[in-house]
């Protein structure tokens, strides 16, 4: 079996959450998820757990960091093509996100990014799959 990771994220509004990344294109697994929780499919192998603050701190006793104004995390997720990430960052600022960094274009490698409704930082990146670029010093 291969290793699955599950991200877990404490959010304020559950139903804004599932609307905003369902507006995205991700689908929930209806096993996981009550009015406490939901389980966001991002592949076979890869999940984030949206838990309601309240039950988030259930998992921890530190405090939850105020992701409006302090990073905890970055998440970042690859699509096929630089239209796609443009695309999906389009879909999280109509979907009530907000904006993040400028564009970065390393040639094979493309990103964007964009807050949650909870202040999240999401990436959205698109890499060659032919990889960098052969050094040209080192030939």
């Amino acid at each position: 079996m291969a290793t699955q990771i599950y991200l877990n994220l404490p959010v304020k509004d559950l139903n804004r959450s599932v609307e905003f990344f369902g507006a995205l294109g991700f689908s929930f697994n209806p096993d996981f998820t009550d009015e406490n929780a939901t389980c966001m499919i991002i592949n076979d192998n890869a999940f984030v757990m949206l838990l309601v603050e309240g039950f988030f701190k259930t998992f921890t006793s530190k405090s939850i960091a105020d992701s409006t104004g302090t990073t905890e995390a970055i998440m970042a997720f690859s699509v096929d093509s630089r239209e796609a990430v443009d695309e999906t960052v389009r879909k999280a600022l109509a979907a009530g996100g907000s904006p993040s960094q400028e564009v970065q274009d390393y040639g094979f490698m493309y990103n964007h990014s964009f807050q949650d409704p909870d202040g999240h930082l999401w990436e959205v990146m698109w890499m060659d799959p032919a990889g960098p670029p052969a050094d040209s010093a080192a030939e």
